[in-house]
C-alpha cells in the first residue's frame, strides 16, 4: 500500500515519517535493553522477583509524579522537552553499560538507573505525547496512534531478537550502547522536522495549581472517568498476558518454555494485526471502544476452557488485536476531545491508570493462577471486562441521554434570547 491509502495516511506527512523511522528505532533500543537489564539482574540475583521489583521502581514514579510531568507538557514547548528527555535516557542507558562493563556485583545501581528512568518517563512522557500529536494534523491523529501500535510492535518484536542475537556476542553492555544510540536517532529526527508543518496546540496559561485543576478537569469530566475506569478494568485483569501465557503453558497446556515462546509470538503478531485494523477506520469511537472490551472479554473467558496449545493460540490472536484497538481508541478519544491546553494532563492520567493497572493485575492475576488456576483467572479476567463494558455502556448511554435533555431544555431559551 501506498502512504496516500487511507491505512497509511499519516504517513503523508513529512514530519511524521521522521517521528516514526525513529520510533521505530527507539523501541528496538529500548526492547534491547528491557531484555539486557532482566537477564543481568537475573544473573546477579537468580531471582525473578528481583526483575518484578525493577519494573516497580520504573513504575512508581508515574504515579507519583506523572501529574506534573503532563503540567509541564502543558506549559512548556514540547520539542526541546522531548529532546531533553531523550538526551537524559541516553545517559542512562550509558550508565547501564558502565554497570555492565564493571562487573558491578550489586543489583542496586541498576534499580538506581530504573529509578531515574521512571523519574525521566513520568516527567517527559506527556510531552512525548502532545508532541506526537503535533507532527500530525487533528484528523490523521487516530491513523498516527494505531500505526504508532504497529511500529511498537514491530519494534519489540526486532528489538527481542537482535537483542538474544548479540547478547552471547556484545553482552549487556552492548545492548545498552546500542540503545543509547538510539535516543541520538529520535533526536536527530526532531531536529530535522520542518518547523512550519507542525500543528502546534495551544499551551496552558502559566499560573500556579496546574496540576489541581488537571485532577479537576479529569474528575468533572464524566465520560472520560467512565473510559478511564473501563481501561483500569481491561489494562488489570484483562491484561498482563504474560502472566497467564506463562501459567498455562506451564500448567494445563504442558508446552513447558517452547509453548510460551510460542504463545508469546503469536500475540506480538496479533497487536501488529490490531494495529492494522485501527489505522484502517476512518474513526475510533466510544462505541468500538465498548464493543472491543465486550468481545475481548468474551474471548479471554473462553480461551481459559482451551484444552491445546494451537486452539489457545488461535484465541489469543484476536485477543491481542482487540486490546492494542482498545488502547488506541482510549488514546485518541481523550486527545481528540479534550481542550488543547489540557492535553498534556490528560495524558498524563492515562499514564497513572496505564501504570497502576500493570501494577495491579500483574500480582492479582497471578495470585489467582497461583490459588484457583491459570484458566480460573483467565475466565474471572474475562467475565470481569465483559461486566465492565456492559456498566461502561450503561453509564456513557446515561450520560449521553442527560446531555441530550440538557439541550432540549436549553432550545426554547435559545429561541426566545
Amino acid at each position: 500500500m501506498s502512504p496516500s491509502s487511507s491505512t497509511f495516511r499519516a504517513l503523508r506527512h513529512h514530519n511524521y515519517r521522521l517521528w516514526a523511522g525513529a520510533d521505530l528505532i527507539s523501541v528496538t533500543g529500548t526492547w534491547m535493553q528491557v531484555l539486557g537489564v532482566n537477564w543481568l539482574i537475573l544473573t546477579l540475583t537468580g531471582s525473578a522477583t528481583s526483575v518484578g521489583l525493577s519494573l516497580v521502581m520504573q513504575a512508581l514514579p508515574t504515579l507519583l509524579l506523572g501529574m506534573w510531568g503532563g503540567a509541564l507538557a502543558d506549559r512548556l514547548p514540547s520539542r526541546p522537552v522531548v529532546i531533553a528527555a531523550q538526551l537524559a535516557q541516553a545517559a542512562l542507558a550509558a550508565v547501564l553499560a558502565v554497570i555492565a562493563l564493571t562487573g558491578d556485583r550489586s543489583v542496586l545501581p541498576i534499580y538506581a538507573v530504573a529509578l531515574a528512568g521512571g523519574v525521566v518517563n513520568a516527567l517527559g512522557g506527556p510531552a512525548l505525547g502532545r508532541f506526537g500529536a503535533e507532527v500530525v494534523p487533528p484528523a490523521d491523529l487516530p491513523n498516527a496512534m494505531a500505526l504508532g501500535s504497529v511500529l511498537n510492535s514491530a519494534g519489540r518484536i526486532l528489538g527481542m531478537s537482535l537483542a538474544g542475537v548479540l547478547l552471547p556476542l556484545t553482552g549487556n553492555e552492548g545492548l545498552f550502547l546500542v540503545n543509547a544510540a538510539s535516543f541520538f536517532v529520535v533526536v536527530a529526527a526532531v531536529l530535522a522536522m520542518r518547523r512550519e508543518e507542525f500543528h502546534v496546540l495551544t499551551p496552558s496559561e502559566r499560573r500556579g495549581g496546574s496540576v489541581r485543576e488537571g485532577l479537576g478537569h479529569v474528575l468533572r469530566t464524566p465520560w472520560l472517568l467512565v473510559v478511564l475506569a473501563l481501561w483500569l478494568v481491561a489494562g488489570s485483569v484483562g491484561r498482563n498476558y504474560q502472566v497467564t501465557m506463562a501459567s498455562m503453558s506451564a500448567g494445563p497446556l504442558d508446552a513447558g518454555a517452547p509453548g510460551y515462546g510460542l504463545l508469546s509470538t503469536v500475540f506480538a503478531v496479533g497487536t501488529v494485526l490490531g494495529g492494522f485494523l485501527a489505522a484502517a477506520r476512518p474513526r475510533l469511537t466510544l462505541r468500538l471502544l465498548l464493543i472491543t472490551t465486550f468481545v475481548t472479554g468474551v474471548a479471554q473467558a473462553l480461551s481459559g476452557l482451551m484444552p491445546q496449545l494451537w486452539t489457545f493460540a488461535a484465541v489469543l490472536l484476536p485477543i491481542a488485536a482487540g486490546a492494542v484497538l482498545l488502547d488506541t481508541t482510549v488514546s485518541a478519544r481523550a486527545q481528540l476531545d479534550t481542550p488543547e491546553p489540557m492535553r498534556g494532563r490528560v495524558i498524563a492520567a492515562l499514564s497513572i491508570v496505564s501504570a497502576g493497572a500493570g501494577a495491579l493485575g500483574g500480582p492479582l492475576l497471578g495470585w489467582l493462577s497461583d490459588t484457583l488456576g491459570p484458566r480460573a483467572a483467565l475466565e474471572i479476567g474475562g467475565v470481569s471486562c465483559v461486566a465492565a463494558a456492559l456498566l461502561a455502556a450503561a453509564g456513557l448511554a446515561r450520560l449521553s441521554g442527560r446531555t441530550l435533555r440538557q439541550a432540549v431544555r436549553l432550545r426554547p431559551r435559545l429561541e426566545n434570547a
